[in-house]
């Protein structure tokens, strides 16, 4: 029994071997072809050649075979000659061919290539349809691997609010006993004691930045970074990192360079979260830069923007790796003896920190030659046109 496919005008099923739609009288070939024109492709047509249902049918002489409407035979005679027409500057196509010389009727060439454009038809929209599944189908796994992530990153985020908020409080107690040893609480120190506490509170001290740290990505993770925006001459805060930053730099036996704009940058941000922004560029800058290295640190007024550069000469970054760098907890250099230290959330705090500003942090670096970090802070234009 002949399989049914579907009327390409009015969809109702059909008789593939039939000429005309029973059921609105369309002729199948034509309306099949009608149907066809709309997904949009192109057909490589020679110059000459009538566009027919023909032409939508691939391997047709082999069809006909197959369906013992012609022999082997009859399609090499046909085959060349439609080669000798088409040499002859008229091609044609191989319907042609076989209508002129006798090989097949008209009625049956057309039943033959409406029931194949029928059976293409419904075979394209199989696909499409097996197409739009698999489609649906992955984007709703993509869906639930996004909302595992999701639910990952605030667990993980929660987790570390939590133990850091935890260790605040041994940490407290530590510093609170420095600080009356260091005062002289419990009895004069000698020398050598006052240096072993004065080493201790340093680490204390770092330890307790390491805290803070996790403890505002913590909240940035979870979209509970908050900012107290508040106008301020940008300068100002780099003038102050600058100075904090020249003792470590000092020692470090790295030269310090600062190009401060004359004018001032007004800018509407949270000043604590900035200059802790620019504390941290300056001491990767710092830390990343080798004994009798350069860190430089210029400000500008760019197309409304305030611009902060933090340049230095230190072993830089492979460009392929310059996105690493905004990850959180990674280091480019993770082997267990790597030269430098840190938890790798500085500069993921860093970009988010910026971003909720509506600001912009780049980076621009070549190994062994330094790095450049930009950041770009909306000028306050009310107040920068009033000076």
């Amino acid at each position: 029994m002949t399989a049914l496919v579907s009327c390409p005008n009015c969809e109702l099923p059909v008789d593939p071997q039939a000429r005309f739609c029973d059921h609105c009288g369309v002729n199948l070939a034509v309306a099949a072809v009608v149907a066809e024109s709309k997904v949009e492709f192109s057909l490589p047509l020679t110059e000459g050649k009538m566009v027919t249902p023909e032409i939508l049918v691939p391997r047709l002489g082999d069809l006909l075979i197959e369906k013992g409407l012609i022999k082997p035979e009859d399609l090499k005679r046909a085959l060349q000659n439609q080669q000798q027409k088409a040499d002859q500057g008229t091609p044609v196509l191989l319907g042609y061919v076989l209508r002129e010389l006798q090989l097949i009727d008209q009625e049956t060439l057309d039943q033959v290539v409406t029931q194949q454009i029928l059976e293409l038809q419904a075979a394209l929209r199989q696909s499409n349809m097996q197409l739009e599944q698999r489609i649906q189908e992955r984007t709703q796994q993509l869906q639930n691997a996004l909302e595992k992530l999701t639910e990952h990153n605030r667990l993980k985020a929660n987790f570390i609010a939590n133990i850091s908020h935890e260790l605040r409080t041994p940490l407290t107690h530590i510093k609170g006993y420095l600080d009356i040893f260091l005062e002289g609480g419990f009895g004069e120190l000698k020398p050598d004691q006052r240096d072993a506490l004065q080493v201790l509170r340093r680490a204390e001290e770092r330890l307790e930045r390491l805290i803070e740290d996790l403890i505002q990505f913590s909240l940035a993770s979870r979209g509970e970074l908050t900012l107290e925006l508040s106008l301020v001459n940008l300068n100002d805060l780099v003038d102050r990192e600058i100075e904090s930053m020249k003792p470590r730099a000092y020692s470090a036996g790295i030269e310090l360079i600062s190009k401060v704009s004359a004018s001032n940058l007004p800018v509407k941000c949270d000043s604590e979260k900035m200059s802790w922004v620019i504390s941290h560029l300056l001491d990767n800058a710092v830390k990343f830069t080798g004994r009798g290295g350069k860190v430089g640190v210029v400000t500008d007024d760019r197309r409304g923007s305030a611009v902060v550069e933090v340049l230095d000469t230190g072993i830089g970054i492979p460009q392929n790796r310059l996105d690493e760098i905004f990850m959180p907890f990674h280091q480019l250099d993770g082997s267990p003896t790597r030269r430098y230290g840190g938890t790798g959330i500085g500069l993921a705090l860093c970009k988010q920190i910026i971003d909720a500003h509506h600001a912009s942090l780049r980076v621009f670096s070549e190994v062994d030659k330094g790095s450049r970090f930009v950041v770009s802070v909306p000028l306050d234009e009310d107040e920068k046109s009033s000076q």
